[in-house]
């Protein structure tokens, strides 16, 4: 099983078009330590030929044209993309499948709750229906996908709940703390070869606190792509970038006593992979202490084109 790292870097990518943070400035000037990153998502193939999307980034065609593996290989039209599965609502996560309206037959696999959200903005509707299949996933109940003739792609897939937020365009101020959230705003997945050649990874781009029964899930795993958005939890109000907390907008920080460097400390993680980082996060800046704490701490920080095989 082939992970490829399309985009690594949260909502607006690295540098964001509207951002002089210190990474941002460094990142445009070309500075080798402050790697450019587009937004996040990964893909995901059992057999090299067909691969699973997930998340579809508003850099999609960038990141595709980045990706020779996903290049057009036969006829006049075609994709290795078979299927796309979606984790949430959020902009960065679903506005790349307008990128893939060319008449090109593929699955798209979400919540209920996310495919009421596509459902209700009519702009999704240039997905053809006759060519993409929108198919419900159930939580917690393991699911091999398939592609849009319903061929499986060789792999298992269980999506699960995981403390999180609704996307901001959803927010319910009248609703309380929670905003209106339910337990299929924020879904992780543990994804595994059905021909039981690895015990698979887990992709969690987006997570709010570390419960005792998701540290118990993910001790001893393999591999874990986890929410890197923050180094600390006041980042962005402390940078004057925004006035938001980390835990507000339903994200962990990397660093402190609440943070997922600590969270992770005990839990024998054969990979640590944190993705979905911000443009402030100075873990993106390959000379920072920061970076150098990420890392001694067993941690890789992500970047678009890593490649990962179990």
């Amino acid at each position: 099983m082939t992970i490829l790292v399309l985009g690594s870097a949260a909502g607006g990518g690295f540098p964001q078009w509207n951002c002089a943070c210190e990474g941002c400035r460094r990142a445009r000037s070309g500075d080798p330590a402050a790697r450019p990153r587009t937004q996040s998502s990964l893909a995901v193939t059992a057999d090299g030929e067909r691969w699973l999307l997930l998340n579809a980034s508003p850099d999609l065609g960038a990141q595709l044209l980045a990706s020779p593996a996903l290049h057009p290989r036969t006829g006049p039209r075609g994709n290795p993309i078979a299927a796309a599965l979606l984790t949430n609502a959020d902009i960065d996560h679903v506005a790349g499948l307008l990128t893939l309206r060319e008449s090109h037959p593929f699955a798209v696999y979400a919540t209920p709750r996310v495919h009421g959200v596509l459902a209700a903005n009519p702009v999704f509707n240039v997905l053809n229906p006759d060519l993409v299949a929108r198919r419900p996933v159930a939580l917690g109940t393991p699911f091999q996908p398939a592609d849009a003739a319903g061929r499986p792609l060789g792999l298992e897939v269980e999506a699960f709940a995981v403390p999180g937020k609704v996307a901001l365009y959803l927010e319910d101020a009248s609703a309380g703390p929670g905003f209106g959230s339910v337990a299929e705003d924020t879904v992780a997945l543990r994804i595994r070869p059905t021909d039981g050649s690895s015990d698979g990874f887990f992709y969690i781009p987006g997570c709010a606190a570390m419960p005792g029964w998701l540290a118990d899930r993910l001790f001893g795993a393999p591999l874990v792509f986890f929410d890197g958005t923050t180094w600390t939890d006041d980042e962005m109000v402390r940078t004057g970038t925004g006035t938001k907390t980390a835990a507000r907008m339903g994200h962990m920080a990397m660093s402190g006593p609440e943070g997922s460097l600590a969270a992770f400390a005990g839990l024998d993680v054969a990979r640590k992979v944190y993705i979905h980082i911000n443009n402030t996060n100075p873990a993106l800046l390959e000379d920072s202490p920061e970076r150098r704490e990420a890392e001694a701490a067993g941690w890789r920080i992500a970047h678009d084109g890593m490649e990962l095989t179990l």
